[in-house]
C-alpha cells in the first residue's frame, strides 16, 4: 500500500514559481499528481520544467491574485481542461512597517492576495469538490496565525483569518467528504524573508529563537503538504 499514491489526481498550486509553492509543486508531482501551476506572471516555465522531469503532466495559469475579477476566468478555463482534486492555497505576499504609516493599499493588497482569494479559489474548485463528494484543500497559513509578528499588522491579520476559514471550511465541507486544512511555516528562507535575511542584526535575533538554530528550507514544508 502506497499512503500518499496521488496517481490521476491534478493538484492546482498557487504561487507555484519558487519557495514553498515549488517545493509542494514538486512534491506533488512526485506523489504522481499531475499539477496546474498558478502564478502573477508568466513565470513558471521553470518549475513547469521540473514538474515535466518528473513524468507528470502540468498546466500553467498566469493570473493576477491581486485582481478579483481575473480569478473566476482563470478557474473556468482549469475547469475546462479537467477536474481538480487538490488545491494549495500557497500565494501569498508581505508589506512590512509599522501599522501608523502602512498605506491603505498596502492593507487591501495583502488581505486580498492572502485571504480573499484563498475563500475564492476554495469556493470555486471546492464546490466541484463537494459536487462529488471528494477533495483536498491545504491553505498555506503561518505562525503568525497564532501571534502578532513586529511591523506586519496585514500579513499577521491574513493569516490569522486564513486559520479561522481553514477551520470554518473543514467543518462545513467534512460531511461532503472535502477536507480542509492549513500549514503553519515558521521562519522559512523564501522570497517573502529575503529583507530579513538579508539584515545581520534581524537574523541573529531570529535564529537564536529558532530551536534548529536555522532557516527552514522550502522543501522540508512540502512534506506536511
Amino acid at each position: 500500500m502506497t499512503t500518499f499514491a496521488l496517481d490521476g489526481r491534478t493538484a492546482l498550486v498557487t504561487g507555484a514559481r519558487d519557495g514553498i509553492g515549488r517545493a509542494a509543486a514538486l512534491a506533488l508531482a512526485d506523489a504522481g499528481a499531475d499539477l496546474v501551476l498558478w502564478g502573477h506572471h508568466d513565470n513558471l516555465d521553470k518549475t513547469a520544467g521540473e514538474v515535466e522531469a518528473r513524468g507528470a503532466k502540468v498546466r500553467t495559469v498566469a493570473a493576477d491574485l491581486t485582481d478579483p475579477a481575473a480569478i473566476g476566468p482563470a478557474v473556468e478555463r482549469v475547469l475546462a481542461d479537467g477536474e481538480v482534486h487538490v488545491l494549495v492555497n500557497n500565494a501569498g505576499i508581505i508589506r512590512r512597517g509599522p501599522a501608523l504609516e502602512m498605506p491603505d493599499e498596502d492593507w487591501r493588497e495583502v488581505l486580498q492576495v492572502n485571504l480573499d482569494s484563498v475563500f475564492l479559489l476554495s469556493k470555486l474548485l471546492g464546490g466541484p469538490m463537494c459536487e462529488r463528494g471528494s477533495g483536498k484543500i491545504i491553505n498555506v497559513a503561518s505562525m503568525l496565525s497564532f501571534q502578532g509578528g513586529i511591523n506586519v499588522a496585514s500579513y499577521a491579520v491574513s493569516k490569522h483569518a486564513v486559520a479561522g476559514l481553514t477551520r470554518a471550511l473543514a467543518n462545513e465541507w467534512a460531511p461532503l467528504g472535502v477536507n480542509v486544512n492549513a500549514v503553519a511555516p515558521g521562519y522559512v528562507a523564501t522570497g517573502n524573508t529575503a529583507a530579513l535575511r538579508a539584515n545581520p542584526v534581524r537574523e541573529a535575533e531570529i535564529r537564536s529563537r529558532i530551536p534548529a538554530g536555522r532557516w527552514a528550507t522550502p522543501d522540508e514544508i512540502a512534506g506536511a503538504v
